[in-house]
């Protein structure tokens, strides 16, 4: 089985992406947290 090789710019592109990601990610996981805090606790 062959891999693609990826050039820097390509291995700069996707980590870029895999970072903005991951950032969406825990914005996600902490408004859900924060959303069910104040359902929780009645604010």
């Amino acid at each position: 089985m062959e891999t693609i090789k990826l050039n820097d710019a390509q291995k700069r592109s996707r980590r870029g992406r895999n970072i903005a990601l991951g950032v969406v990610l825990a914005a996600l996981v902490v408004l859900f947290y924060v959303i069910t805090i104040i359902k929780i606790g009645d604010f």
